[in-house]
């Protein structure tokens, strides 16, 4: 068999965008599909070994994995935005520490998180006081609301479903996140929503919470896709308000 002659080029010319996701999430791939199209980005993901619950515990074991979970995504070229997908493990380990582990793994020219992410959505719509729903147990729903607060965003009402198996997390129907996420709303406080946790169901009816609320609904999933699109400059399906 003889070699037939090939030429090679750059890849396909989208933004390369590499997506570290928690082992047990089940929700952030399909609606990062639902956020990116094909012909907007390019979209390599790498999973991190993680506990079945969300614990303080299993959030710092995924500390020493995550350099290793970055470094199984593709290492031909640098990732334009390379990101960690887990909200509560981000605002505990902060977004320079989150940034180093990733960095140990793959290079990327930006690295971002959900809290980062959210931070910077906020700060877009300059929303400083906003309303929590989360799916967290207390030791992880408290922290998050201080992180919040230290980065200079007043939780001023938060609701969670006290939930820390990841699989029940997934399984938390849109009825149940709706009427969570429209009492919070209902707080003249509030200036707008945060939805946290990547494998919390959003991305269908998000957008209908807003016009129902009033107010900007935010996901984790959205900010994070929101702000991989900021960063790398490429197109996405959806929009903070």
């Amino acid at each position: 068999m003889t070699g037939f002659s090939y030429d090679i080029d750059e890849g396909h010319g989208l933004p390369r965008l590499g997506l570290v996701v928690l082992q047990v999430d089940e929700t952030i791939e399909p609606e990062f599909r639902i956020h990116f199209g094909p012909a907007d980005a390019a979209l390599h993901v790498s999973r991190v070994p993680s506990g079945d619950d969300l614990t303080p515990d299993t959030i710092d074991d995924m500390a020493t994995a995550l350099p290793r979970a970055a470094g199984l995504l593709p290492q031909a070229a640098p990732f334009d935005v390379l990101a960690y997908a887990c909200t509560s493990a981000s605002m505990r380990f902060g977004p320079d520490r989150v940034a180093d582990l990733l960095r140990q793994g793959a290079r990327a020219r930006h690295v971002t998180n959900p809290f980062s992410a959210a931070l910077a959505a906020f700060d877009h719509l300059g929303v400083r006081r906003i309303g929590l729903v989360s799916p967290y147990i207390a030791s992880v729903a408290g922290p998050m609301a201080q992180a919040f607060g230290v980065a200079g965003v007043e939780v001023v009402r938060s609701l969670s479903f006290g939930e820390r198996e990841e699989a029940r997390v997934a399984r938390i129907t849109r009825a149940s996140v709706e009427a969570a996420a429209l009492q919070v709303a209902g707080d003249d406080a509030v200036e707008a929503v945060f939805l946290s946790c990547t494998n919390l169901r959003t991305a269908d009816f998000i957008e209908d919470l807003r016009q129902r609320s009033g107010k900007p609904v935010i996901s984790s999933n959205l900010a994070l896709a929101w702000d991989m699109g900021r960063l790398s400059g490429c197109a996405r399906r959806t929009s903070l308000a």
